[in-house]
């Protein structure tokens, strides 16, 4: 993976809710580059080029009110490309934070998008 991607994997909901999720990032990252497309995947995945220096959208979001059901969404990439990720979805969304794991110089986390 570059230095400049964010990769992220989306399980549950439906193709709505994955494509509300990717369109929330877009504000960050800008369009992806791969977007999920697929209706009738049960896992689908986007991929972004990210800014050296990516900040969190910080609005509160209204996401929550149009997911019609929990979407597991997995970041991965740079540190700082995964927290503004993760910090832009928290602000969307309402969150759990299913866990995290760190490498030299790519990270990884968990999150459970709820309605």
């Amino acid at each position: 993976m570059s230095d400049t991607q964010l990769t992220v994997t989306l399980s549950g909901g439906g193709i709505d809710d994955v494509r509300t999720v990717v369109r929330t990032l877009e504000g960050v990252f800008g369009a992806p580059e791969e977007a999920p497309s697929n209706e009738h995947a049960t896992v689908r995945t986007a991929v972004f080029n990210s800014p050296s220096q990516p900040t969190a959208a910080t609005e509160p979001g209204t996401g929550a009110d149009r997911l019609s059901e929990p979407v597991t969404v997995t970041v991965q990439g740079t540190p700082q490309a995964v927290a503004a990720a993760s910090e832009t979805l928290a602000h969307a969304f309402t969150t759990r934070d299913e866990g995290s794991v760190s490498g030299d110089q790519e990270q990884e986390r968990q999150l459970r998008l709820v309605p």
